[in-house]
Parts: C-alpha cells; sequence; structure tokens
C-alpha cells in the first residue's frame, strides 16, 4: 500500500512516498479507501518538530489524521451496513497520509448527500473549528469583525460565518489574489496586512471605532497590532500562531482595555463537540450558505509539494490530497 512518511523532523523534504502494509479492521473499526486527505497548518509544525501542542510522534511517521473515501470492510462489532458508504473518518494523530486507513467506528461521520468528498475533507476540522470559534465569540448582528488570514481554509470558513451571523466582516490577507477571495466571500472590506498602513485602514473603515471581534490565528506583530484595533468590550478570539508565536495578552492589559481574550486554550474544548459542529457546517454546505474555497489539490505522493505550498503562504483556502 502507497503511504507517504516523514523520516525525520524538518522541511518539506523529509515527506517521502513509502510503502506499509495493508492495515486490517480491528475490533469496532472499519477500513476506508481513502479518496482525500485534509491537512492542517498544525502538521507542518508537527513535521518540522516545532509544535507544542501534541506529542512529538516516533520517527518515522505516517503524517495526517483526518481522511474521507469509502468504507470497504468492517472489523468484530461493527454494522456491516457501513460497507459502501462516503465518510469522513479520524484515523487519530497520525496515519492519514495513505490509501487505506483503519479507523474506529465511532470516530465515522457520514457525508451527506450533495456533497463531494472533496468540500466534506475541506469542511471537517476547519469548519467544526469555525463554528467552535464563531460561537464563542458571541457576535451580534452589526458588529466589525477582523478575521486574520482570511484567505485560508479556516480563516475563509469564519468570514462566511461571521458573515451569517450578520456581522460586517474585515478580512486581513497578503496578495491581490488572496483579496479577492475574500472580497468574493462577502468581506466588507479585504486589506492587506503587509502594507505598512494595514492597522489605519482598519480604522477608517470601522470609523475610527475598531473592531468587535478579532480572530487571531497569525498572532505575532500582527495579532499584536489586531489587539490593539480592538474596540472597548470587544473580544479577543486567539486559535493559532501561524507566525510561530501566539499572542500574549497580559490580564491587567486586557482589563484595562476592557477587552475579553479567549485565549487559545479555548481549543482544548473543542474535540468533544467536533462531530456535531461537522454536521452542521455540512449541511450549511449542501443549503448553499457556506462555501469550501479547495484552493490546491496534489496527488499523495506529492505531499511534499502540498506542505510546501502550505509554509510558503501561497496557498488559497484548503489544500488537500488526492489519492
Amino acid at each position: 500500500m502507497r503511504t507517504v512518511q516523514a523520516v525525520r523532523f524538518g522541511g518539506p523534504e523529509v515527506l517521502v512516498p513509502s510503502e506499509a502494509p495493508e492495515p486490517v479492521a480491528g475490533a469496532g473499526q472499519v477500513l476506508v479507501d481513502v479518496a482525500v486527505v485534509g491537512i492542517t497548518f498544525v502538521e507542518t509544525q508537527i513535521r518540522r518538530g516545532v509544535d507544542q501542542w501534541h506529542p512529538r510522534p516516533e520517527l518515522p511517521y505516517v503524517p495526517g489524521g483526518m481522511v474521507a473515501g469509502r468504507v470497504i470492510a468492517v472489523g468484530d462489532g461493527v454494522d456491516p451496513g457501513w460497507i459502501g458508504r462516503s465518510v469522513l473518518a479520524d484515523a487519530g494523530s497520525t496515519g492519514a497520509f495513505a490509501e487505506r486507513v483503519a479507523a474506529d467506528a465511532q470516530s465515522l461521520i457520514p457525508v451527506p448527500d450533495g456533497l463531494g468528498l472533496r468540500e466534506a475533507a475541506a469542511l471537517h476540522s476547519d469548519g467544526s473549528t469555525a463554528t467552535g470559534l464563531v460561537e464563542g465569540a458571541r457576535i451580534a448582528p452589526g458588529q466589525w469583525v477582523l478575521v486574520e488570514a482570511a484567505a485560508g481554509g479556516l480563516g475563509s470558513l469564519l468570514v462566511q460565518l461571521a458573515r451569517s451571523a450578520g456581522a460586517r466582516v474585515i478580512g486581513i490577507a497578503c496578495g491581490e489574489r488572496k483579496l479577492d477571495l475574500v472580497r468574493g466571500l462577502g468581506a466588507e472590506a479585504a486589506i492587506d496586512y503587509s502594507a505598512p498602513d494595514w492597522t489605519e485602514q482598519v480604522l477608517r473603515v470601522t470609523g475610527g471605532a475598531g473592531v468587535d471581534v478579532v480572530f487571531d490565528g497569525v498572532g505575532g506583530q500582527i495579532g499584536r497590532a489586531a489587539f490593539e484595533l480592538t474596540a472597548r468590550h470587544g473580544r479577543f478570539s486567539v486559535h493559532g500562531a501561524s507566525s510561530g508565536r501566539l499572542t500574549v495578552i497580559e490580564p491587567e492589559e486586557a482589563q484595562r482595555r476592557g477587552v475579553e481574550v479567549i485565549g487559545v486554550e479555548q481549543l482544548f474544548g473543542f474535540r468533544a463537540r467536533m462531530r456535531p459542529w461537522a454536521e452542521q457546517v455540512m449541511a450549511q454546505a449542501v443549503a448553499g450558505r457556506v462555501r469550501p474555497v479547495v484552493g490546491q489539490t496534489f496527488p499523495l505522493e506529492r505531499a511534499a509539494d502540498a506542505h510546501a505550498a502550505i509554509e510558503g503562504r501561497s496557498a488559497l483556502g484548503k489544500t488537500l490530497l488526492l489519492v
């Protein structure tokens, strides 16, 4: 069976096409014939050995956690009615960059009619996370919402879900191609955060008032500057650090500014609700209220190129591997 392994920790070049024995569905498991593999930014950091939030896998390892495909076999104790169904399946913390995956039957999420496997894979992790972030930020109609990295897989969904909540959305991204995408998703303003006056542009758009909610997935200088744009009684929601450094706001400063900081620890409570959130966002996609953006796809054996595109900031929307 074809797989891709990380043979050491480092850059994308450590991802090497390999062969592995065929997996077998154990008790309580199903065997999934993989069609699509989703990739997250966090997985690129795990591959580099710099991620702070997940155990470091033993080398060599097969990256990836979420796949979309068709159930082709079931293990003991699993309803054979799953065979032939299109599903999203959780391979665990590793093991998804492969032609077939054994997954716990309890992790399966049926892909609804009217939604393709690519779209379902693009929605699962990012769509669930975006749904949880928007719920936690308590957006009210008419409020200004700033979305960082708004042309990415997660950011593009945050733009759409915030709009559905009635917000006036400002998306920040880098480069005209990404800004065009952000505008096309319905953002009221799309601003290039590489411009030296990007914060002044945000203030002009909001009439000098600042924004009511920030979704901070970049951290570093961008995250810090975005915190300064948050209006009194606003919410500053942290969910990532693609810059390599989380935005850390001292409680005393947040209290002085009158801003509620919703820290990255919010993500720890998301896992129990990822399934219902995934079902919810897929239903919204089938209804035409949310559009997953699949910006680029790569064959399995070019997983290194897929990781390089994500890390190089050239990727639009979600990046997928096709098996």
